[in-house]
């Protein structure tokens, strides 16, 4: 899914930003080396944070469907994470960079939100839309300020881009088959000191009564071997 993401945003910065200039367009941490290697103009996309959006989990799962309309499965709903990205623009003069990011605002609030239809690979799969939300207001759990710091970088102009993108789990527990018919209730008389009485067995003698549970009785082949519902058989004595 990460990797969908990137290729997403690289095609939105392709088409509505940098409009085919020959600008690069890279994933690279924008530390001390690299900045000193740098030698073309650039736009950096550095992912630096990667968080499940809990607000959004769904905690139940899903049924799935077959072309009848059955249940046929169960699965657990996708879950959407954000993506955290500090992109930034790399040029020899600040003017050129401040054009760039303007290009670049501009896109991504073009974009706030896709639909299904507009994505591709994992991203599609899950049959929901992805969210864009860029240049909001700082967390106080996520500073700007701090992650140059960990980069061992000068802070410059960046933009602060969230990607809210969900992830198939696969995660399926298999439904059983729908219960087509009523419960079959067949009676049979037989000869004997015993008898059925609300699932237990009863016996009779010395003008006593003793009960003990009933155990499980498998239900012989015929007429009703294989037709779904429940088979009830009821044994009793016949009165003289």
């Amino acid at each position: 899914m990460i990797h969908d993401v990137d290729q997403l945003l690289e095609r939105l910065v392709r088409r509505d930003a940098l409009n085919g200039s020959s600008v690069e367009l890279v994933f690279d941490a924008p530390t001390k080396d690299w900045v000193a290697r740098r030698n073309a103009p650039a736009v950096d996309l550095y992912l630096y944070d990667i968080r499940e959006d809990v607000q959004r989990r769904v905690p139940t799962w899903e049924d799935v469907h077959d072309e009848a309309g059955r249940v046929r499965d169960r699965r657990q709903p996708p879950r959407r994470f954000r993506l955290a990205y500090l992109v930034t623009a790399w040029t020899q003069r600040p003017e050129d960079e401040h054009r760039l990011l303007s290009s670049l605002l501009g896109c991504f609030l073009k974009n706030q939100m896709l639909k299904p239809t507009e994505l591709e690979g994992a991203l599609a799969e899950a049959e929901l839309p992805i969210y864009i939300e860029v240049a909001l207001p700082p967390t106080q759990d996520r500073s700007l300020a701090d992650i140059w710091s960990a980069l061992g970088g000068e802070l410059k102009p960046s933009l602060d881009v969230v990607v809210t993108a969900p992830m198939v789990v696969g995660a399926i527990t298999p439904f059983g088959p729908p219960v087509l018919a009523g419960p079959t209730i067949g009676l049979a008389a037989t000869d004997g000191p015993e008898e059925t009485m609300s699932g237990r067995r009863s016996r009779r003698g010395a003008g006593t009564t003793a009960e003990e549970p009933l155990p499980a009785e498998t239900v012989p082949a015929g007429a009703d071997a294989g037709r779904p519902g429940v088979t009830l058989r009821v044994r009793g004595v016949r009165g003289g």
